[in-house]
């Protein structure tokens, strides 16, 4: 099981597709005692990988002790950062810590397009440099791409640059409007073309020694059958049933891309929020509507239950809108 905590609100960029919509400080983010406490409740509900992201966790001052506590208590820590801060030193300290890996985002091997789209000049050079620290460090890093209509052409490309680069691995997330992400909403792959970016995906995964894994894209995994391309992976969407995500201020949700609030870890252990949630609940024992309970994939893939609720009003069990298996005509 993995699960996210969003450790911060701040973030030192001003990314286009945020789905935390990060930048400045939350007043009631939680503190290093109570992130302790946290972490020790992940491990209570029996979760094994623990994603520190943000905003920009590298803008948090006690990172390095939150991942030094995750690692004593037996999580995995792993960091998901735009790796701008990460030099050498930063590199070395992090891996002192114990953090297991990075996950550093670059979003096109043209450097304009992920400046642009990380509205900061002279990102793509310092996310790179980052990369080279980890490197040169021995820090186990993999590469994350959100895959939009402005750069799906190169997805592949992405993935060579990260064989080339010394990633361990290329995980694509294809875009949820959700955030700031709602005000590009237009540039989201829709069915025909989102079917086709997967399929290219997990053909290149037989030509790459590397991992490559589609993100809120769950229906990967009904491809990879049909294809006979062997998965580690065991399902698609997470949400609620093996994954969820803890917020700056401590609200628990279900994924990232579904801003629902499930409870907070300040009022309610969370471990004992993770077992008797109603929406964890439905998530994981109630059939899903639509083309996604009819299809016979369900119990690989789930279909995006965050796309589901914000194209289908708020109904996080509704069918996942841009699948080619049993979606209603009027959303293809």
């Amino acid at each position: 099981m993995i699960i996210s905590w969003n450790t911060t609100q701040v973030c030192n960029i001003s990314c286009l597709h945020c789905y935390r919509d990060a930048g400045k400080k939350r007043p009631d983010e939680l503190s290093t005692e109570a992130g302790k406490k946290l972490l020790d409740e992940m491990k209570r509900a029996g979760f094994k990988i623990i994603i520190l992201s943000g905003g920009e966790p590298l803008m948090r001052p006690d990172i390095y002790e939150l991942i030094s506590y995750a690692k004593s208590i037996g999580l995995r820590p792993v960091l998901g950062t735009n790796g701008i801060l990460i030099t050498k030193e930063v590199a070395i300290k992090l891996k002192e810590a114990g953090l297991g890996a990075a996950g550093i985002s670059l979003d096109s091997r043209d450097k304009n397009v992920h400046d642009k789209f990380r509205q900061s000049e002279g990102a793509w050079d310092k996310t790179i440099a980052a990369m080279g620290a980890c490197r040169e460090v021995g820090l186990p890093f993999q590469i994350h791409t959100t895959i939009t209509t402005w750069n799906e052409k190169e997805v592949t490309d992405i993935t060579d640059l990260a064989v080339e680069i010394g990633a361990m691995a290329h995980h694509i997330f294809f875009l949820v409007p959700t955030g700031r992400g709602k005000d590009i909403e237009d540039t989201t792959l829709k069915t025909e073309q989102y079917e086709a970016v997967l399929t290219r995906i997990l053909e290149k995964q037989k030509e790459v020694p590397i991992e490559l894994k589609p993100t809120c894209a769950p229906q990967f995994m009904r491809i990879a059958k049909e294809r006979n391309i062997p998965m580690r992976f065991t399902r698609g969407c997470l949400a609620g049933t093996a994954y969820c995500v803890i917020l700056p201020n401590g609200d628990v949700q279900a994924c990232p891309y579904l801003p629902i609030k499930i409870g907070n870890v300040k009022e309610t252990d969370f471990d004992v929020i993770w077992r008797d949630s109603e929406m964890f609940n439905r998530l994981r024992h109630e059939p899903l509507k639509g083309g996604c309970g009819t299809c016979g994939y369900d119990g690989i893939c789930g279909g995006c239950r965050a796309r589901a609720y914000y194209y289908y009003d708020g109904d996080y069990m509704a069918e996942e809108p841009w699948c080619n298996h049993g979606v209603r005509e009027e959303k293809k």
